[in-house]
């Protein structure tokens, strides 16, 4: 029998997945650890305040390819930490999937789309318009630097998925619209709430004081500058956010409750997957400035589903979905993102681009990233983009598709090979393959109650 003399630190480079220690008991519980035996325990905040735990944020990248379960994982998650005081903030339910678990718990889940009365203002002030004329000259400062910024993100990206530049003459032109339109070069004291229609109104109708204070020298200079910025608005005020993010937001949010998703189910019915991109990117913005003032102990999860609707719109939908998630660790908010497989993100712009390259990056903003069952041909991303060993990659291109829930949890620098078990409550409310015939076991479960 060959024996060999080796280190603890030369041995997992021949047996990377060798059973060691779990993780601590503490967040909620998974399922099981399937090398070691034991309870698998999720807690992002709890690991990032660990030192022993290689995690920075709390992001959770979650991959799969459909019908291996990350709705029922994420739903799960959802559920599991309500016992420990989080609750959800669903921005974007994109095939409705998220409504059974609102209704389950209590909660009317919001919809938007064509037709439907509910509306949603992207640029909403938000808790920081409140008591706007009691605050000191150095807070509206810097409430007018948070909104600016948010609010520019958001229409660089509008802006951005219309094919239109978006450089620093086109954020200056932006800038001061705002602060027109919002009404900061006229009182500081008081701030006016803005809608998207009235940005494109105000580039489209200028002002002598607007054209002044954009530097143009005549009226029809300043619209033939601005005509990209323009046409681009315009285009979306009459198309993708036409009676859904084109008015002031009608609905009343209560945060106490467990959970609050926006559903986009009747959007999504019509197969506009760019219509459906710039609804998930103007949601995004619209939860950001609700999580801009946040109480102490208010910890939410923020689910960002289908994310690759809205990164492959174009570079700036790429920074807008980047600059939000790299506020989750001074919001102290859990933000999860679902794509299916590794390369979703890069779709956003040809190999090599400056789009691809950002989007590449986002990969590096959650330290937890689960990696539910993929296709073999998917395994030469497992390694170039995650850094997955051989060992690894057969695990989620082989064992994870064996059966709905079975994940490689890559938790820092550490890994797990782990099965998420369901409650019987929790099967029914994550189950989302009732439209498939489907046989089902003598106990009436579906062999593909996966979510």
């Amino acid at each position: 029998m060959a024996q060999w003399d080796l280190t603890s630190e030369e041995t997992p480079a021949l047996w990377p997945l060798i059973a060691g220690d779990g993780m601590a008991p503490t967040g909620v519980p998974i399922g099981f650890d399937t090398l070691s035996g034991g309870t698998f325990y999720c807690d992002p905040l709890g690991w990032v305040t660990d030192e022993s735990v290689a995690v920075t944020n709390p992001n959770i990248f979650i991959f799969g390819k459909p019908g291996r379960g990350k709705s029922a994982l994420v739903k799960a998650i959802i559920l599991r930490m309500i016992r420990f005081g989080y609750r959800s903030l669903i921005l974007g339910d994109v095939k409705a999937e998220y409504e059974v678990v609102a209704r389950a718990l209590g909660v009317e889940p919001f919809r938007i789309g064509p037709g439907l009365q509910g509306r949603i203002n992207p640029l909403d002030l938000g808790p920081l318009g409140l008591d706007w004329e009691r605050q000191d000259h150095a807070e509206i400062a810097r409430r007018t630097a948070v909104l600016t910024g948010r609010w520019l993100t958001l229409i660089r990206g509008l802006v951005g998925s219309q094919h239109v530049p978006f450089g620093p003459t086109e954020e200056r032109v932006i800038s001061q619209v705002l602060r027109h339109v919002s009404g900061w070069d006229v009182a500081r004291s008081t701030i006016t709430p803005i809608t998207i229609p009235m940005v494109w109104h105000a580039l489209d109708v200028p002002t002598d004081d607007l054209i002044t204070s954009c530097r143009y020298a005549s009226r029809q200079t300043f619209l033939d500058a601005t005509r990209g910025l323009r046409d681009a608005l315009g285009a979306l005020c009459a198309g993708s956010l036409r009676g859904m993010f084109d008015a002031e937001s009608t609905f009343q949010i209560d945060w106490r409750a467990p959970i609050r998703t926006l559903s986009l189910r009747d959007l999504h019915a019509e197969g506009n997957e760019i219509a459906v991109g710039i609804a998930l990117m103007c949601l995004n913005s619209w939860g950001q400035g609700m999580r801009e003032v946040v109480e102490p102990g208010d910890r939410r999860i923020v689910l960002r589903d289908e994310a690759w609707m809205q990164t492959r719109l174009s570079v700036e939908a790429v920074k807008a979905l980047d600059a939000s998630l790299r506020l989750s660790r001074s919001d102290g908010d859990i933000q999860i993102v679902t794509y299916h497989k590794p390369s979703d993100p890069l779709s956003a712009g040809d190999a090599g681009s400056q789009a691809a390259q950002i989007a590449k990056d986002l990969l590096h903003l959650a330290d937890v990233r689960i990696l539910l069952g993929q296709d073999q041909e998917v395994a030469a991303e497992l390694r170039s983009l995650l850094g997955l060993t051989a060992v690894q990659q057969n695990l989620v291109t082989d064992w994870a598709m064996g059966w709905p829930g079975r994940a490689l949890w890559m938790v820092g620098d550490r890994r797990f090979k782990v099965q998420l078990l369901l409650t019987e409550i929790e099967r029914e409310l994550t189950f989302t393959n009732a439209a498939i015939t489907d046989p089902v076991d003598a106990a009436g479960r579906s062999s593909k109650d996966d979510g």
